[in-house]
């Protein structure tokens, strides 16, 4: 067993420790003290059983951000699918070890991924991902991966939409530390499944379950931040089978 294998599945409680607690609340002062930060959508969030967080990427800020203000929502570890070096980044890797974070070498298998991926689901945990899988260059949704839509549909896992902006600022790419005083914003949608809809006997591609998930996504954010998928989230947002 790979030590990253061992950091997802030897965890023990699924409830955060005193120390992750504790950093936790430390998280949230540094972002309070940073920046203005805004949370709209922490009540009623599910406490138990599988569920994958999906949200966009706009800045290194985006897992700590989240992780600090979910985690204790949920009462339960936030498990990052994250690139290996970010977890061997000072003050940042540490946080996100402590709070479940598992690392992903660079230029590793999309299997292992996936592999580790539904092993955290499968146990019943929560899955933090960005289904574009990179940060995007303009702020904009790009065109998202199949990878967390395969998770969803083969793990029978809730996804929770999460819209994320301002951090770009706060944070922007090529930046070494944080900028002070940008406006964050961090946006969460209601919990629903996906399924793969068969038309006329043939199967859903997965390029349009994924801009189904991708859409949830983008109607929490403001109209700029929607990129490629402006035009459906204006049309009022996905269609097909949601519970």
């Amino acid at each position: 067993m790979t030590e990253r294998t061992a950091g997802v599945l030897d965890l023990g409680s699924r409830r955060p420790t005193r120390f992750v607690r504790g950093s936790l609340f430390v998280g949230r002062a540094i972002y309070r003290s940073l920046a203005r930060v805004d949370i709209e959508g922490l009540e009623g969030l599910p406490g138990d059983g599988p569920l994958i967080i999906a949200s966009n990427h706009l800045s290194n800020a985006d897992p700590p951000l989240i992780a600090s203000w979910l985690t204790p929502a949920l009462g339960r570890y936030v498990h990052w699918m994250a690139k290996q070096e970010a977890l061997e980044w000072p003050l940042v890797g540490a946080f996100l070890r402590a709070n479940g974070a598992f690392g992903i070498r660079r230029g590793a298998a999309d299997t292992e991924a996936f592999r580790l991926a539904k092993r955290v689901l499968d146990d019943g945990r929560v899955l933090g991902t960005f289904p574009e899988g990179t940060r995007s260059h303009t702020g904009a949704l790009m065109r998202a991966k199949a990878g967390v839509t395969l998770l969803a549909i083969r793990t029978g896992a809730p996804v929770l939409p999460v819209g994320v902006w301002g951090t770009e600022r706060m944070w922007p790419r090529g930046s070494t530390f944080p900028h002070p005083g940008a406006h964050v914003h961090v946006r969460i949608g209601q919990p629903f499944h996906l399924e793969r809809l068969t038309v006329d006997g043939t199967r859903e591609d997965l390029e349009a379950v994924t801009d189904r998930l991708m859409t949830r996504i983008a109607i929490l954010l403001p109209p700029a931040y929607r990129g490629v998928y402006a035009e459906a989230a204006a049309k009022g947002g996905p269609t097909g089978p949601v519970a």
